[in-house]
């Protein structure tokens, strides 16, 4: 298996393990569990964005260009009129 296979493999994980984070703390009642879960995302997210730079100055990953106003001024329309309005 190449670096660059490997990394995304591990890329893949992580973001699999954020969402999975993300669903447990929002139904967790218990606080001190809730923090440590908090705590194990902030960890795995700050990884996840290591690795990413590091996949980056590779070569391995290449963004997307960032959108431009209008284009997120369009998107921010197209969810306020669907109902979602807590973007600002």
């Amino acid at each position: 298996m190449q670096e660059k296979d490997m990394v995304y493999d591990i890329l893949g994980g992580l973001k699999s393990s954020l969402g999975t984070y993300a669903k447990v703390i929002s139904e967790c009642s218990n606080q001190n569990l809730r923090q440590k879960f908090q705590q194990m995302r902030d960890s795995d997210e700050k990884g996840q964005y290591d690795l990413y730079k590091i996949a980056e100055q590779k070569g391995y990953y290449n963004p997307s260009p960032a959108a431009t106003p209008m284009q997120c001024d369009e998107i921010k329309g197209k969810l306020a009129m669907s109902g979602n309005t807590s973007l600002g």
